[in-house]
């Protein structure tokens, strides 16, 4: 269960990136971010999470299920297992996408790229014993 400050903290990064064209400051200054529309699993309630992505060059974006390094997933990540279609937010423009958890093979080829631009998801990896899931999003339509 996400807390009532990393609430308060994600609902403070979803208001500067729709306020500012999908740019934001602090942590994620110059990090591409996106916003995924997830539904509950359980609750089916509608949320929105901010994350960092890594466009591809086929136009797909993959995401990380890392939550820092903690021992469990995100509760988003339970979200796109139970319901892979959502909505997505990138800049100023919204879209339907199919999310897919990449098999352990593509995931551990990706995995050297994403830590490379972004070192932070290896040390993330370090604090856990789990292997730090990874999505790729595909446009719908």
């Amino acid at each position: 269960m996400t807390s009532p400050a990393m609430n308060d903290w994600n609902k403070g990064i979803i208001d500067e990136f729709r306020a500012n064209e999908g740019r934001v400051g602090g942590p994620f200054e110059g990090a591409p971010m996106i916003l995924i529309h997830h539904v509950g699993a359980k609750s089916g309630t509608e949320r929105v999470a901010p994350l960092v992505y890594f466009p591809q060059p086929d136009g797909n974006m993959v995401i990380v299920a890392s939550k820092g390094g903690a021992p469990t997933n995100p509760d988003w990540y339970h979200n796109l297992k139970a319901n892979p279609k959502i909505d997505v937010e990138v800049g100023t423009e919204t879209f339907p996408v199919v999310a897919t958890e990449l098999d352990e093979a593509t995931r551990d080829e990706l995995w050297v790229k994403i830590v490379e631009e972004r070192p932070g998801f290896g040390e993330y990896q370090t604090k856990t014993t789990r292997k730090i899931p990874v999505f790729v999003l595909t446009r719908e339509g």
